[in-house]
């Protein structure tokens, strides 16, 4: 069984969007260098650093299913029906959309977070399952859902905003050291969830 990675481009101060969900700078670096990566879109490249690019090959290909909050699957759109790494999206929420104009998108709508994941988990296999960063990540963390986080840390500081955990409210866990791969205006931090 493949791992639940918990994931987001972060602020120094730990947050993921500002109060507004606008990204701003955080996702600077996926337009800055010369290598371009491609997620599961092949109409959304990313131009950015050798490094991040050796990264993201290293990673995104593993990932078959996400995990989202309806928050972000709105503020996207749900990426207009195609899911940015992988081949599903399992949407956490109580109200399904009913009027979404890609029915037939690769996308399933989950009552609650413990059941995505298991859907997630299942649908995966031998594969990975993307979290995306946010209030779902610190629940997930809490319940014990997430196996891996990958921070992807870019030197700003934002101030306030929306924080990559949430409001996390669990116990204290230790994660293992990182894999740390330094690119152009973002350091990637890889981590397992220590489970001794």
């Amino acid at each position: 069984m493949g791992n639940v990675i918990a994931t987001a481009a972060v602020s120094l101060d730990g947050f993921v969007a500002d109060l507004e969900d606008q990204v701003g700078p955080l996702f600077d670096w996926y337009n800055n260098g010369p290598v371009e990566v491609y997620g599961t879109d092949p109409d959304r490249a990313f131009h950015v650093s050798q490094a991040s690019a050796d990264y993201l090959r290293s990673t995104w290909p593993n990932v078959r299913a996400n995990v989202v909050g309806r928050h972000l699957f709105d503020i996207t759109n749900g990426w207009n029906g195609v899911p940015p790494v992988g081949e599903h999206v399992f949407v956490v929420t109580h109200k399904p959309p009913t009027d979404w104009p890609f029915p037939d998108a690769p996308f399933t709508f989950v009552d609650n977070l413990e059941d995505a994941v298991a859907q997630a988990r299942a649908y995966a296999g031998d594969a990975d399952v993307s979290l995306t960063g946010g209030n779902l990540t610190g629940q997930a963390v809490a319940a014990g859902l997430v196996d891996e986080i990958a921070y992807n840390l870019v030197p700003i500081l934002l101030g306030t905003g929306k924080k990559f955990f949430g409001d996390y409210v669990g116990p204290e866990i230790l994660l293992d050291n990182p894999r740390v791969v330094e690119g152009d205006r973002v350091t990637h931090l890889h981590y397992r969830v220590s489970k001794g």
